[in-house]
């Protein structure tokens, strides 16, 4: 698994807004300013994470963006998947996102990249925002 800069600045821009849960609307400027994240990209990722459920946004003068659902709610693993695929470091051991890959040919390096999934997934499924705060 390798995250792309894109999944990087989502998790940046979401901690952010957990910071901020029971308070404030944070705009994309300050969400920008606070994570060094390129203003127009950014406005790109909280689209994707708006149509995904997990921010929402409020209009106006005193508009900003917010987190849908608890920080405790959120974790690693659905946001990673959401912007990037699969948490597998190749499709044949994926659970979501499976396809015969060559590797299968092995069963023993089939069955290690099965262990690293497994690894790598529950620790991602197994954080949550609230856990980075």
């Amino acid at each position: 698994m390798r995250l792309s800069r894109k999944s990087e600045y989502a998790l940046l821009a979401l901690i952010s807004l957990a910071k901020n849960y029971n308070s404030k609307l944070m705009t994309i400027t300050q969400l920008s300013k606070l994570n060094e994240i390129p203003q127009k990209y950014l406005e790109q990722i909280l689209v994707l994470l708006k149509r995904s459920g997990y921010v929402r946004s409020v209009r106006g003068p005193k508009g900003g963006y917010k987190l849908a659902k608890s920080p405790n709610l959120i974790t690693l693993a659905e946001i990673v998947r959401s912007i990037d695929g699969p948490l597998a470091p190749v499709n044949s051991t994926s659970v979501h996102y499976f396809t015969h890959t060559p590797i299968e040919k092995n069963k023993n390096l089939h069955k290690l990249f099965k262990e690293i999934r497994d690894y790598v997934s529950s620790k991602l499924e197994n954080t949550t925002l609230k856990n980075l705060l």
